[in-house]
């Protein structure tokens, strides 16, 4: 008998732990979508900053995007040097690429380590920023989980996590 290898089987499962045997384990991917406190605390967080002040989280956008396009560029730049020393040929104290090379560079590195310093100093400043909105978020991810165990009691207490966000 041959399997089609584009042939998917998708269980789901209300057991907050399921455990299956090695055979199975070995073959399948466990996808966990169970939610916790700190994390609908901190996409509450998120949602509420983003409500209450957008400059921030878009603050915090730029920052990741620029800490990203840092580290694009550093790599550029030893790949770069990687190429250029590799492919030198004699003596690469007189080479004249390479030595520019070398020196744009140094430059370019110690331009981005000083934005970098600049850039975590800001982090810090707008993770102090975000701090101020933990009890919202805080008293919200509680809120839903007390909510949730309504249902204990009469099962018309039904609350999905969209009311929540």
């Amino acid at each position: 008998a041959t399997t089609d290898p584009a042939f998917r089987v998708y269980m789901q499962t209300k057991l907050p732990n399921p455990h299956y045997i090695p055979e199975i384990q070995a073959q399948t991917t466990v996808v966990n979508f169970t939610v916790t406190e700190k994390g609908l605390e901190d996409q509450l967080l998120s949602t509420v900053v983003g409500k209450e002040r957008p400059d921030l989280l878009a603050e915090q956008s730029d920052l990741v995007k620029q800490q990203n396009e840092f580290t694009i560029k550093l790599k550029e730049l030893e790949d770069n040097l990687l190429y250029l020393l590799a492919t030198a040929e004699g003596d690469i104290l007189s080479n004249e690429e390479l030595i520019i090379s070398l020196e744009v560079t140094k430059a370019t590195v110690k331009d981005i380590n000083a934005k970098v310093i600049v850039a975590k100093e800001t982090e810090k400043k707008v993770a102090n920023a975000f701090e101020a909105y933990r009890p919202i978020a805080n008293r919200g991810s509680l809120l839903y989980f007390l909510m949730n165990q309504l249902n204990v009691v009469d099962h018309m207490y039904q609350y999905s996590l969209a009311a929540f966000s």
